[in-house]
């Protein structure tokens, strides 16, 4: 397919999942807002719709919750077709949300709408409102899941990390109870196959932290020390890192000099503190059991998503040294899980496949840190898997094969991100 022709193509899937205000993953199987999905899809949609870019992230927003938290799933009308519904989490929300977050991308992506912007008086507008909830969003990251100041954040629930069924959550799964769960039935299991989702023993722990943390009334400033799943992830700490990098320098440039102070210092000291997690044995870095007080060995995808940080130019080139050597053991770049590693499964979720808005955010990283030949493999892998394997969720690193929802929404936005990026450079 000719690069038009993919652009036309996402263009259009974004606006078949378009639902007014904000847009949904796929139809069927993920039927409300994500909130990554959300602002990374702002990303595709501001190429041909400035102002409707920007409601996405303001719809996502308008649900944040009075502490700064920013939920996961935004539940804005009824579908039983998904588990676990508004029912399950009881967030007592006006309009019902999930009671956890996500990587916080808004940041990130907010800076990029304001840099691209034609409309400078819409995007002024909106980057205002905007600015003091995302700021509100990082501080309730860092007094909520880093009790103890180190400069990193740890995880509660494996769905905040946006890699539900990562190998890097194995061991601490292990500490997670499945005695008195609920009954419950999957609905991922009627629209994918099961062999590309996550297996029900994992889906059992999920529910009971849902359910522990729902006893706690979602008290926010309990969950963290409740949870027997406490991970410190690199690479969701490094999109926050850089979220708050992009933010205050946003916040520089809308003349907020309290806003940007506050997530420059959280970005300065986040960056500081992610050298603790890295490894000179599998040359990146690895997410760190804050309950067992000791890494996680397991040289995942979260170690090489690092480098979107502004990591040291040493760390970006190992992690570029480390991802082409990944490329010589599968076809596709960048597997979520290494091919050579027992564990993995490469059309399971994150156990294996290639996820083209890592894929995105890797390549971007690699390009400030000037490692432009790595970053150019991966977009054109990227783009191999479109032309060959349509706008699928995610991909079989070593077949290509299209695994788990079809007509993403997110995947067609950074298929428009890739093509329109290589136009502007050329």
């Amino acid at each position: 397919m000719v690069a038009q022709t993919l652009v036309d193509h996402a263009v259009e899937i974004i606006r078949s999942n378009d639902q007014g205000t904000y847009t949904v993953p796929t139809h069927g199987l993920y039927p409300f807002q994500w909130n990554w999905d959300s602002a990374l899809t702002a990303l595709g949609i501001s190429f041909f719709d400035e102002e409707r870019a920007w409601t996405e992230l303001s719809t996502l927003m308008d649900h944040q919750w009075e502490d700064g938290m920013v939920p996961h799933i935004v539940f804005h009308k009824e579908d039983e077709g998904y588990f676990p519904g508004p029912d399950v989490w009881q967030t007592s929300r006006k309009v019902p949300t999930s009671g956890i977050s996500q990587p916080p991308v808004a940041g990130f992506a907010a800076r990029k709408l304001f840099e691209r912007a034609k409309d400078s008086t819409v995007s002024v507008q909106q980057a205002k409102q905007l600015l003091p909830k995302i700021d509100a969003w990082h501080d309730w990251f860092y007094r909520c899941r880093d009790p103890k100041r180190t400069g990193l954040v740890a995880l509660i629930h494996p769905w905040e990390s946006g890699r539900d069924n990562s190998v890097d959550w194995d061991l601490a799964f292990q500490r997670v109870p499945t005695d008195g769960v609920m009954p419950f039935q999957r609905r991922d299991l009627q629209h994918a196959d099961a062999s590309h989702r996550p297996t029900q023993a994992q889906y059992e722990r999920y529910i009971y932290l849902v359910q522990l943390f729902r006893s706690l009334n979602w008290d926010n400033s309990k969950l963290h020390d409740a949870s027997p799943f406490q991970i410190v992830d690199p690479g969701f700490n490094a999109i926050l890192i850089r979220s708050c990098a992009d933010l205050a320098d946003l916040a520089d440039e809308l003349g907020e000099t309290e806003i940007a102070a506050r997530n420059r210092a959280r970005a300065e000291k986040g960056a500081r503190a992610m050298e603790t997690l890295w490894s000179d044995t599998h040359n990146q870095y690895l997410c760190f059991d804050r309950r067992l007080g000791k890494s996680v060995d397991n040289p995942s995808i979260a170690g090489l998503l690092a480098v979107v940080a502004a990591v040291p130019q040493n760390r970006a080139m190992q992690i570029g040294a480390r991802i082409m050597e990944l490329g010589e053991t599968c076809r596709y770049l960048v597997p979520s899980q290494p091919a050579t590693s027992p564990h993995f499964d490469g059309k399971r979720y994150w156990r294996g496949p290639v996820w083209l808005i890592v894929n995105y955010l890797i390549s971007d990283g690699l390009k400030r840190a000037n490692q432009i030949d790595v970053a150019e493999r991966i977009i054109s892998d990227s783009l191999d898997l479109i032309a060959n394997s349509g706008f699928a969720e995610y991909y079989d690193p070593n077949t290509g094969e299209p695994c788990g929802g079809k007509s993403f929404t997110w995947t067609a936005a950074m298929v428009i991100e890739f093509l329109t990026q290589a136009r502007a450079q050329t």
